[in-house]
């Protein structure tokens, strides 16, 4: 699913909004996710999962054209834990989740 398909699916959980409204609370939602992992913090959604960043170490990697040895930067990558329901629902036996 991608932003403008959850965007059309709240539109038709929630007639009463417009589009405009939906795709503002879209976007303030995905923001403060974003400035508060920019922050160094953690974002917790009980029975989805948490948000958090990782660091990444620097480190030697390779062109994978010419094969040369390429100096990688340390860097924060964003890492994603699901929550102990979305895990269960994923894990349903022998049923699809839809």
């Amino acid at each position: 699913m991608i932003r403008s398909e959850l965007v059309q699916k709240l539109c038709s959980d929630f007639p009463d909004l417009s589009q405009r409204e939906v795709e503002n609370v879209v976007a303030a939602l995905f923001d403060s996710i974003t400035d508060q992992l920019a922050k160094g913090g953690r974002v917790e959604l009980r029975g989805f999962g948490a948000f958090s960043t990782r660091q990444r170490d620097a480190r030697t990697g390779r062109n994978p054209r010419t094969g040369e040895a390429v100096e990688v930067d340390a860097k924060r990558v964003p890492y994603f834990k699901p929550g102990k329901e979305m895990r269960e629902r994923l894990n349903l036996s022998g049923e699809v989740a839809e």
